[in-house]
């Protein structure tokens, strides 16, 4: 059985703003090189490392990614949710993380897309940022829009995908299996020995969100999981200490 992969949900988003070059670089700094992030494109369709479609959470301030252009984004401090944080952190393009944080040996890059035009120039833009980095070994794009899991299927987009799943309402094996996924992404909750097993069987990975108690992390990993996406990866570290690579 391949050995537990941790993923920093966010970066460490326990630990430090979400979505920000401090929570990778916090994540990294605990020894995990794996993270899960989340994009919008921007006004002038840049990817915008951020999870909400809206700022207020992240910068209390109102309105929506896609109405302001990259670099107003880029200027915005994104430590709304976690006040206490010293230092401002600004809103990254994925370009800026890409460039920042070399360490890092995957992503998960989680895409919330509607309409199959959108999918097309989501996944237009990933794919140029990632030829441009060199990172197509290292990169799998997620996402629980089956329009964009199937324009990315039926187009022979060259990057692995992996759907995410969070209320199993349909058979979660099948579906990935059906869009072409090598991934797939389960809230934890719906993680059994049994499906599991199919998944196993067909050869994809296995990655459970969001972890962050020792038991349950303990738990998933004596199920069988391939990989753990945490806010807390300090804490999954010092329970696995060899999971980080």
């Amino acid at each position: 059985m391949p050995a537990l992969q941790i993923y920093g949900h966010r970066g460490a988003r326990a630990e430090a703003p979400e979505n920000t070059l401090a929570s990778f670089r916090r994540a990294i700094d605990a020894g995990v090189t794996r993270v899960e992030l989340d994009l919008h494109l921007s006004a002038d369709q840049q990817l915008m490392v951020i999870h909400d479609p809206t700022l207020k959470r992240t910068t209390g301030l109102h309105g929506k990614v896609a109405q302001h252009s990259a670099d107003y984004l880029r200027r915005l401090d994104a430590r709304h949710a976690l006040p206490d944080w010293v230092e401002p952190c600004p809103i990254p393009s994925l370009d800026q993380l890409f460039a920042a944080c070399p360490e890092i040996r995957h992503y998960q890059l989680e895409v919330k897309s509607g309409s199959t035009e959108q999918a097309r120039r989501v996944l237009s833009a990933i794919l140029q940022l990632v030829e441009q980095f060199g990172l197509q070994e290292r990169v799998t794009v997620t996402s629980s829009s089956r329009t964009l899991l199937r324009q990315a299927h039926t187009s022979n987009y060259p990057l692995p995908t992996g759907l995410v799943e969070e209320y199993g309402l349909l058979d979660p094996v099948k579906s990935a299996l059906r869009y072409g996924c090598r991934m797939l992404v389960l809230n934890w909750t719906l993680c059994s020995p049994a499906l599991l097993a199919r998944a196993r069987q067909t050869g994809l990975h296995v990655s459970v969100w969001t972890v962050n108690e020792p038991e349950l992390m303990q738990h998933l990993a004596t199920l069988g999981v391939d990989s753990l996406i945490t806010d807390r990866p300090t804490l999954a570290m010092q329970l696995f200490p060899d999971a980080g690579s």
